[in-house]
């Protein structure tokens, strides 16, 4: 079995939405009160894919709730605790990054848009 080389053209058409990583970072404030604040911490291509619909009853309205997949190229660093910036549209991450098939050529982040 050969070990895997990278392609750089693996699926090159495929990513096409430009999205930012975003990590929270926790400063304090002039009176020492910790203030959260969400700083860019990758800019990289992806594939989005809508993943599932569910609609809910929540204090008597109706309201869908989208699940989207995100695919990159394999990056170590994402965690959960990030949140995805597109197009003006946060995005919180529901659960750990997955290495697809654990050959370390892309990583599904499961998301949620922010209402």
């Amino acid at each position: 079995m050969q070990p895997f080389k990278y392609n750089p053209n693996y699926n090159t058409g495929q990513f096409r939405h430009r999205i930012m990583l975003l990590k929270r970072v926790v400063t304090e404030d002039e009176i020492g009160q910790p203030v959260e604040d969400w700083q860019p911490a990758r800019t990289c291509w992806a594939m989005i894919k809508t993943v599932k619909g569910s609609e809910y009853v929540a204090a008597g309205a109706e309201r869908a709730t989208i699940t989207y997949r995100f695919i990159i190229r394999y990056t170590k660093g994402i965690t959960s605790d990030m949140r995805i910036s597109y197009q003006e549209r946060i995005f919180d991450i529901i659960e750990p990054p997955i290495n697809d098939d654990e050959l370390n050529k892309t990583l599904t982040i499961l998301a949620k848009e922010r209402v």
